[in-house]
């Protein structure tokens, strides 16, 4: 008698269905089991993040409920400004008042307590469990937590530094107001602004972490208007800009140097360019355009390959005449000024010094310019 054979396909098409199943259930299930044991995760977490948390919190469940020591001692704890949750939970087990601080560090991230330790002096006991000391280190939680914007970022930095600041405005809400800024009635020269790029103003703020996306967006372009004075404002149009163009030139600027020393020289070179119909060919611009990639991590591609100067786009100045459509960062005070004040020279070159300093070389002529090429 024939025996069937079994198709061997069958088997392996089990299999798979199996650990499917198995990877669905896990996936679905740690999470809903983490928020049974510790309430739910932090809405400021990614869906593999929360999974990632979810795990760590409940592999180290018993150490999170477990106090070290059953006796009462007070224990003075200190937590300085601008201390990481990673730090905190290491000078917690230096202290003697948990027993595992990633397992500490994995609760409060998880909890999204991460954004709400506070500097300031606390009196914790052994006694207390690990969760039991990281809900007291949050408890002084402030309405307002400072923010910084540093010279040269562009929106998406910006928005990208939200969802660690304590500031509930999503990056997305954020951008959408940047982008489409008509709702807020701006007036004098940022009246009709498509974008609010250049008018986010660096610097330090401290702001309501409820605050709407509109209001924190009208925070940094106020602070422009408080520091880029009408007097300044008037400045930028003396030497045969707009209003608009000399903060265009000024973010330009921001990102070519780092020395507010040669920011207005580096001014005049782009005066000078643009006046005898030179293009600006900076590159800078060019980074905008290509935009963040993590093939060169981050925003900002450095170096530059030859191709890259050839990309299309309305942004990349070895393309295009004259100024890009938009700023291509947000300047500071030192950078607009260089536009409103540049120095008088007929550089039309300048390069990296080869000292490594970051400060750069000025040329007259494209000949002299080449001549100073490092090695």
């Amino acid at each position: 008698m024939q025996k069937t054979k079994t198709n061997p396909v069958i088997p392996i098409l089990l299999v798979l269905l199996l650990v499917f199943v198995g990877v669905a259930i896990l996936w679905l299930g740690v999470p809903i089991m983490a928020a049974d044991s510790f309430g739910e995760a932090a809405d400021n977490l990614t869906s593999f993040q929360k999974w990632n948390y979810s795990l760590q919190v409940l592999v180290h469940e018993k150490q999170l409920n477990t106090p070290v020591s059953g006796t009462e001692i007070d224990t003075p704890f200190t937590i300085s400004p601008g201390a990481s949750v990673t730090s905190v939970a290491i000078q917690l087990e230096d202290y003697g008042l948990i027993s595992n601080w990633q397992a500490v560090r994995y609760y409060i991230i998880y909890k999204g307590q991460d954004t709400q330790i506070k500097a300031g002096d606390f009196t914790l006991s052994p006694s207390m469990t690990a969760i039991e000391i990281a809900n007291t280190i949050q408890s002084t939680y402030s309405a307002e937590v400072e923010f910084y914007i540093y010279p040269g970022w562009r929106a998406e930095e910006i928005a990208a530094a939200l969802p660690t600041s304590g500031i509930e405005v999503s990056p997305e809400a954020f951008l959408s107001v940047v982008r489409n800024p008509a709702a807020l009635g701006l007036t004098g020269n940022l009246q009709g602004l498509s974008s609010l790029e250049g008018f986010l103003f660096p610097g330090s703020y401290v702001i309501n972490r409820q605050v709407t996306a509109e209001d924190l967006a009208l925070i940094f372009v106020q602070r422009f208007n408080e520091i880029v004075t009408p007097e300044i404002q008037a400045r930028l149009q003396n030497n045969g800009l707009t209003f608009y163009q000399g903060i265009v030139l000024a973010s330009i600027i921001q990102r070519e140097t780092f020395d507010d020393s040669e920011r207005a020289m580096m001014a005049s070179v782009f005066y000078n360019r643009l006046a005898s119909g030179m293009k600006l060919e900076t590159d800078p611009t060019v980074q905008y355009a290509l935009g963040y990639s993590d093939a060169w991590g981050g925003w900002w591609k450095t170096p530059l390959a030859l191709s890259d100067l050839s990309f299309q786009s309305p942004f990349n100045t070895y393309i295009i005449s004259g100024l890009p459509e938009q700023p291509i960062s947000n300047p500071d005070l030192p950078s607009i000024l260089a536009v409103a004040q540049p120095e008088s020279s007929s550089f039309y070159y300048f390069r990296a010094n080869c000292d490594g300093s970051g400060s750069h070389v000025f040329s007259q002529t494209f000949e002299e310019h080449l001549s100073k090429a490092c090695n």
